[in-house]
């Protein structure tokens, strides 16, 4: 740590987070103009002028580079769904934090790459099969984690009590229908993706209560 800076990371912290979002800038612009089979890692580190073993340094392989950006993304959501006040109902409080992380989430990807590199990565993700099922297995991860947190705000055992699992699997759903009808429309930017996540969570609640036939 710097000294007489409590909490802010050294010269040397800053030179490897540097590095790393070189390399995650290079390779996304890389994967968004020439796709992502086809670009290599030689590519990506000859684009940042360093070697393949500092980017292995980083991550495991290419397909870990892809989610970079995506888990800066979904952390946010996660400590937004913490932060939320305990009186909120779990629909709520999913709906509220997911919409707070969308409206602070620009200026953080913008660390990165431009936002409109990044929405491009997460229409490439759904349109690349070897990426989506990698997207499917994370997209389990993260249910589980929030499965966790919607049951510990309410003080239940999810082993128990089937409601949490049933509310995120709901929510869930929403968040993918979104990113696929985002991705299959023609605005690519954060405030359509908001916009159309938010008019779909809108309908949660509503849509799986009452007479459907009505």
């Amino acid at each position: 740590m710097t000294p007489g800076l409590p909490g802010l990371p050294g010269l040397r912290e800053r030179k490897k987070q540097r590095t790393r979002d070189a390399l995650v800038r290079a390779a996304i612009e890389l994967f968004t103009t020439q796709g992502y089979e086809r670009t290599t890692v030689d590519e990506i580190v000859a684009a940042v002028d360093v070697s393949q073993r500092t980017f292995f340094r980083y991550f495991a392989g290419k397909e870990q580079v892809v989610f970079a950006v995506q888990e800066m993304v979904e952390a946010r959501f996660v400590e937004s769904l913490r932060g939320r006040p305990p009186e909120e109902p779990p629909f709520e409080a999913l709906r509220r934090a997911v919409l707070d992380a969308w409206d602070s989430i620009g200026e953080s990807i913008e660390q990165f790459v431009p936002v409109e590199m990044y929405m491009r990565a997460f229409r490439m993700i759904e349109s690349t099969p070897a990426l989506l099922a990698v997207q499917m297995r994370r997209t389990a991860e993260t249910e589980e984690e929030i499965v966790r947190i919607v049951a510990a705000r309410e003080g239940l055992d999810p082993e128990e009590d089937p409601r949490p699992w049933v509310a995120v699997a709901a929510f869930s759903g929403v968040m993918q229908l979104a990113g696929r009808r985002w991705g299959a429309g023609e605005e690519i930017s954060v405030e359509s993706m908001r916009r159309l996540t938010a008019s779909l969570l809108e309908r949660l609640e509503p849509s799986l209560a009452g007479d459907w036939r009505r």
